[in-house]
Formats: structure tokens, sequence, C-alpha cells
């Protein structure tokens, strides 16, 4: 089964930028639709970005036109570029497929949004 190791996160100030990764082990091309996912201290998992495998993409309403979700098959690895960070973004981020069909989630990567 794909295991998957998401990075890039880390401390940045209001109005800043982060570009998060996330690789699998093995082949995500055959996953047709992969996602971000964030969970804040004492919320629920929610899924704030995903995208198809014909780019087709779709964001939540609180990160329309800041975040950007990519990804490359031949790397297998998707990509959240985030932009104008606001404190409620602070949260821990995670790749999966966004399905009901989920992988292992990996340890996710840590997003802290702070002056």
């Amino acid at each position: 089964q794909v295991q998957l190791v998401e990075s890039g996160g880390g401390l940045v100030q209001p109005g800043g930028s982060l570009r998060l990764s996330c690789s699998g082990s093995g082949s995500i091309g055959s996953f047709y639709r992969m996602g971000w996912f964030r969970q804040a201290p004492g919320k629920q998992r929610e899924l704030v970005a995903d995208i198809t495998n014909d780019g087709r993409t779709n964001y939540h309403d609180s990160v329309k036109g800041r975040f950007t979700i990519s990804r490359d098959n031949a790397k297998n690895t998707v990509y959240l570029q985030m932009s104008s960070l606001k404190p409620q973004d602070t949260a821990v981020y995670y790749c999966n497929r966004a399905s009901l069909d989920l992988l292992p989630w990996g340890q996710g990567t840590q997003v802290t949004v702070s002056s």
C-alpha cells in the first residue's frame, strides 16, 4: 500500500507563503483525486483542496484565491502552494486520496502562522 510523507511546513508570519509537498512511496497516478487536508487543534480534519488526474481542482471557500494544489504523477508528488497565510490556517496538513477509500494517513506537516 502506498505510504504518504508530507513536508514543507513551518512557522511563517501572516501574509507569508509556504509550499507543501506530499510524496508517495509508490505510484499515485492511479488515484483519480488527491487532496490536501488539515486539522487544527480541537477541530475535525477538513479537506482544503483536491485535484483530479486531468487537473481539475476544488478548494474550500476559506482558501480560494490563496492556495494552489498541483500534482506530478511522474514524481508521485502532490503540492500545495499557500500564500497570504492567515493565523486561522494554522494546522497540521495531510495529503490523501480525496475519496472514501483512503490510504493510511501520514504524519502530516505542521503549519503555524503567527507574528
